[in-house]
């Protein structure tokens, strides 16, 4: 194993332990098992399109960190970036790295494209998408029940109906979003597939997206008691 190689691992394992303690509190829909899934997705995807050496690094990285005092939770705006920003540098790890990296988690939420965020790289596409994709398909079903019920919101409203998918809502619309679980489908996980960045992600979205699409048509049929 030469320096590099074993350096680039050091920092690694030591963000994983850093990443579990800071999670250790998480609800389901955001926890470690989350991000260690956006992990995996975002290096497959990374090795997909092409990325090598310290871009990997940048997107595992980012990956790992990337729900750290997420907004939704801590209401923060750069709290993220500050504990990234501490964590690496603790690690001494390379200025220009840790710049990358504070990008990518400053960068890759739905909320903040809403906001119309202007900075990219091939790493931030990597990890936005590998995020994208565990909010779609049959985790993603699962993950947005699991935080709605977090939020003691209901299942399902007849009175207060889904917004048609094509809507598009502000940043600050979205951010005040309180309406049911099933809304939330409407208001973000439709609109996904079409958001992703990297052709590799765009092919692995297509059967996500079809289950959510069925899933749906079941739900809305069966609570109609017509199946």
């Amino acid at each position: 194993m030469d320096s590099e190689t074993s350096e680039y691992e050091r920092i690694v394992s030591e963000t994983v332990v850093f990443v579990k303690a800071q999670m250790d509190q998480a609800e389901g829909s955001h926890d470690f098992y989350h991000v260690d899934r956006v992990r995996k997705s975002a290096l497959n995807i990374a090795k997909l399109e092409g990325l090598s050496g310290k871009d990997l690094l940048v997107v595992e990285l980012g990956a790992l960190m990337h729900d750290i005092e997420d907004y939704k939770y801590s209401g923060s705006e750069t709290k993220c970036a500050e504990v990234v920003t501490a964590h690496l540098k603790a690690l001494c790890v390379d200025e220009a790295i840790i710049t990358d990296v504070v990008n990518v988690v400053s960068n890759v939420s739905f909320r903040k494209e809403l906001g119309g965020a202007s900075y990219e790289s091939h790493a931030l596409f990597c990890v936005q998408d590998a995020d994208r994709l565990d909010a779609i398909g049959a985790i993603g079903v699962a993950r947005c029940f699991a935080y709605g019920g977090s939020q003691k919101r209901a299942l399902y409203d007849p009175l207060n109906a889904p917004i048609n998918k094509d809507v598009a809502l502000s940043k600050e619309e979205y951010t005040k979003s309180e309406t049911p679980s099933v809304n939330h489908f409407y208001e973000k996980l439709l609109k996904l597939k079409d958001m992703l960045k990297t052709e590799s992600g765009k092919k692995l979205a297509q059967k996500r997206h079809e289950f959510m699409e069925s899933f749906l048509d079941e739900f809305f049929n069966e609570w109609e008691g017509k199946c």
